[in-house]
Parts: structure tokens; C-alpha cells; sequence
């Protein structure tokens, strides 16, 4: 069982489920939550061995297991189940994105729009060799080392400072096993990644990416023009998050796309 933690807007309105990437925790959406908690019912969501989730006492269970996509995307699952949300619109950042699109993927009538910040659609030639050094030094480097390497190189300059320093910060709290256990999901991100890559969700997608997300905008501005319900935003001055480097452009433009989308609106046009 995951944290979670919901904020009620009314029971007439959508709600609206954000989801962190890998080391970090909910409170990366710190500067989302008054905004869309003025027209959105919300629920913010620790993922495994993350946040609050790792003080869950079931966390026990997970440890046994190895991590696959499919089984951290059904913790998200299980969540909006024990809930009782059976639809919802989705905000991921970085990895979260990747989590969005195996939700969607398994129950696609769950989405009924996403935001992806930051979304990491394929891994280029800096990336694969990253994850190769990550394999390679992970049982003889401290864990925290290469997190903050790799924050530094994909949050390379100064005004990325602070969404750097809140991933690395988040991820202090992880547990060395645990954050092994993320890691491996890197064997499995190439083939996943170009499998999406081919395949576009049902849900109206909204890529919102900074213009200095030198990693991963390029391409997801390559796919985006081969999907037809698929849209991308690139903000000026912006890193690789978004909504922590840019809140506010962040907020605007995520909301207005959200509200174009809503699910009661659907039902009635």
C-alpha cells in the first residue's frame, strides 16, 4: 500500500493524480497544489520505498521482489482502487511519465488526460552511457554519489538549482536496497520506452518541457509530431522540471489543457 494524501474540491469535480519520479516524493508538487486545488479534487501519491511509503509497514512485502514497471504502476493502480477513483487526470514528472504511460497502457480508461513534465520518451547516446556507469559502480559507490551525478548532468546550470538539490534531497531518504531495486528498472526502459514510442496514448497528452532539457526535449518533440492527440509546450529558461523551475507557466498552461479535458464535459458534448 502506498501514501497518499487527497485534497476534496467537490465531489462534481475530476480528479487529478500527480506522480514523481524515481528518488524523489509528492512534495516535488508543492507549488501545483493551490492552483489545482482551486478546480480539481487531488491526490498526491508516494511511490515505493518514496516519501511516507517507505514508513508503510507493508513496505516489507516489496523487498522480496524484484521492481518491474508493471508492478510499481499497479501500487498507483491499487491506490485510485482503494479510493474508489475510477478515472482521473495524470501529472508525471521524469520517470513519473514513464509510469503514466504503463498506467494507460494496462487500464486505459482510467486516463482521461496527462500532463507529462519532463517526459523521458527515449534514451540517447549520454543517457544509456549514464545508466551503463550507474550498473557498472552501483555496489561500490555510495548510492547518493551517483544521484547526484546524475541530477547534475541532466540539471546542469545554476538557475536548476533548486529542483536539483529537491531530487537529491528526496532521494537522501531512500534506502541503499531500495534504491538498487529502482535501478534495475533501467534494463527495462529501453525496449518499454520504444514500444511507446510507436504507440500513442487514447488519452489527450499535454508534453510540457523546458527548453534547456537537453537530455529528453529533442525527442520528444520528434515523436510528438508523428501522434495526433499528443501536444507539446516548451518554457523558456526551464530545465528538466518544470513545475519546480517554472511554476507558474507550469500551472497555466497544464490547467488550461486539463479543463479543456474534463471528464463531465466529455459526457455531455
Amino acid at each position: 500500500m502506498l501514501y497518499t494524501r487527497t485534497y476534496h474540491h467537490s465531489p462534481e469535480s475530476d480528479w487529478v493524480v500527480f506522480v514523481h519520479g524515481a528518488g524523489g516524493s509528492s512534495s516535488i508538487w508543492f507549488r501545483q497544489l493551490k492552483a489545482y486545488t482551486e478546480e480539481f479534487n487531488v491526490l498526491l501519491v508516494d511511490l515505493r520505498g518514496h516519501g511516507k511509503s517507505k514508513e508503510m509497514s507493508t513496505l516489507k512485502e516489496y523487498y522480496k521482489e524484484n521492481y518491474t514497471f508493471k508492478t510499481v504502476s499497479k501500487d498507483i493502480i491499487e491506490a485510485l482502487n482503494q479510493i474508489g477513483i475510477n478515472r482521473a487526470h495524470f501529472v508525471g514528472v521524469s520517470l513519473g511519465t514513464i509510469l503514466i504511460r504503463m498506467v494507460a497502457e494496462m487500464e486505459p480508461a482510467r486516463v482521461i488526460s496527462a500532463v507529462m513534465c519532463g517526459a523521458i520518451t527515449r534514451l540517447d547516446i549520454r543517457s544509456r552511457i549514464l545508466v551503463w556507469l550507474g550498473n557498472a559502480f552501483k555496489k561500490v559507490v555510495p548510492f547518493i554519489w551517483l544521484y547526484k551525478l546524475f541530477a547534475w548532468i541532466i540539471m546542469p546550470k545554476k538557475n536548476h538549482q533548486e529542483s536539483r538539490l529537491l531530487f537529491v534531497s528526496d532521494a537522501k531518504n531512500l534506502a541503499r536496497k531500495e534504491f538498487l531495486k529502482w535501478f534495475r528498472l533501467t534494463y527495462d526502459v529501453n525496449p518499454l520506452l520504444r514500444y511507446f514510442k510507436e504507440k500513442e496514448m487514447e488519452a489527450p497528452t499535454l508534453y510540457i518541457m523546458g527548453e534547456e532539457d537537453h537530455m529528453f526535449l529533442p525527442p520528444v518533440q520528434k515523436m510528438v509530431k508523428d501522434f495526433k492527440h499528443s501536444y507539446l509546450e516548451i518554457v523558456q529558461g526551464s530545465g528538466h522540471v518544470v513545475n519546480v523551475d517554472k511554476p507558474d507557466e507550469f500551472n497555466k498552461v497544464s490547467l488550461e489543457f486539463l479543463s479543456k479535458h474534463r471528464a463531465r464535459l466529455q459526457q455531455t458534448a
